[in-house]
């Protein structure tokens, strides 16, 4: 008996050792805990201050149009050097010309088609050498079939797989290591609340931004678990906006869901930038919805998407079916 003293005395001073150090973990994660809610109270009450972003090289993807050219003209006047990428060489050089005369430091437009892999890394590395290093990547190109699943053509559905989400994997890997090497960047994915709930008649547009969703996630875990914490990422998912993408689309309950207006989507989406917020869901009903769809028994969901008219948003809609 005596022989197994020494054993046992060890095996209880490791128990203990365990249990403080499971005990120091816990009261870590107690505290760091409670300083981010009061952090994000205050942030509640008093703005976060906003980020300078004058002569931050901004890379705006879908730019010749609706919320790109938008977005454009609002970092022109914050004074960034501007990279305008649209498909459309004509309605990409009108924003070339707007922006330069709203006042961005620099203006610098590509045709490029983003749902093609290598036409995206030619034309990245053509701007790495005409413009620099990318601070600031905006993906915004997105296009929408408007097609019920079955009735949709298997090389839309491939476009808007290509577009909506596979165009974030190549310009990430294209623009990501600069950031990665000067720890300092701002990753931001313009999804849609198509990416946090799905949507009747927009099966491919769902799965595409779900994609997007997770993909821009997963990239922030990733810098997060290295220790980069210079590079930033922004998720947007707004409800439609009146950008003609969505045109004769419906909301049954505009008070909660209202259509959105383009002037006041970009002015969100700026500032959450700018505040380097994680999440910018509009309008704010979407925080309350996705809370919901965690908890509600099913059947009450499905009362409640009837009720907001989530069946049949999608019935009138004549929008653009492409825009990038």
């Amino acid at each position: 008996m005596p022989q197994f003293l020494p054993r046992m005395q060890r095996g209880v001073s490791q128990n203990m050792a365990l249990k403080l150090k499971s005990a120091k973990k816990l009261f870590i994660f107690l505290g760091k805990s409670a300083l981010a809610l009061v952090e994000a109270v205050v942030f509640a009450i008093i703005p976060k201050p906003r980020k300078n972003v004058a002569g931050e090289i901004v890379l705006i993807t879908g730019a010749g149009s609706g919320l790109g050219r938008l977005l454009a003209l609002k970092f022109a006047q914050l004074g960034s050097v501007l990279v305008l990428w649209d498909i459309n060489q004509e309605s990409n050089e009108k924003t070339h010309k707007m922006a330069g005369e709203a006042g961005a430091k620099g203006v610098y437009a590509y045709t490029c088609d983003c749902s093609q892999k290598e036409e995206v890394y030619r034309v990245a590395n053509q701007v790495k050498k005409e413009v620099g290093d990318v601070s600031i990547l905006i993906n915004n190109a997105g296009i929408v079939t408007g097609r019920k699943f079955m009735d949709c053509p298997d090389e839309l559905i491939e476009k808007s797989l290509d577009v909506n989400f596979k165009a974030h994997i190549w310009t990430y890997k294209a623009f990501l290591p600069a950031m990665i090497a000067n720890d300092h960047g701002h990753l931001v994915c313009i999804s849609s609340s198509a990416g946090l709930i799905g949507i009747n008649g927009l099966a491919d547009y769902c799965a595409s931004k779900f994609a997007a969703n997770g993909f821009a996630e997963s990239i922030f875990l990733e810098s997060l678990a290295k220790g980069r914490n210079g590079i930033k990422t922004t998720i947007v998912c707004p409800f439609f906006i009146k950008t003609g993408m969505f045109d004769g689309c419906t909301t049954g309950c505009p008070s909660l869901l209202p259509i959105l207006e383009p002037e006041y989507a970009v002015r969100k989406i700026v500032d959450a930038i700018l505040q380097e917020n994680m999440y910018l869901y509009m309008p704010k009903f979407i925080y309350f919805m996705v809370i919901l769809k965690s908890f509600l028994p099913f059947k009450l969901g499905l009362l409640l998407g009837e009720y907001l008219g989530a069946f049949n948003v999608m019935d009138g809609f004549t929008g653009t079916r492409k825009k990038n």
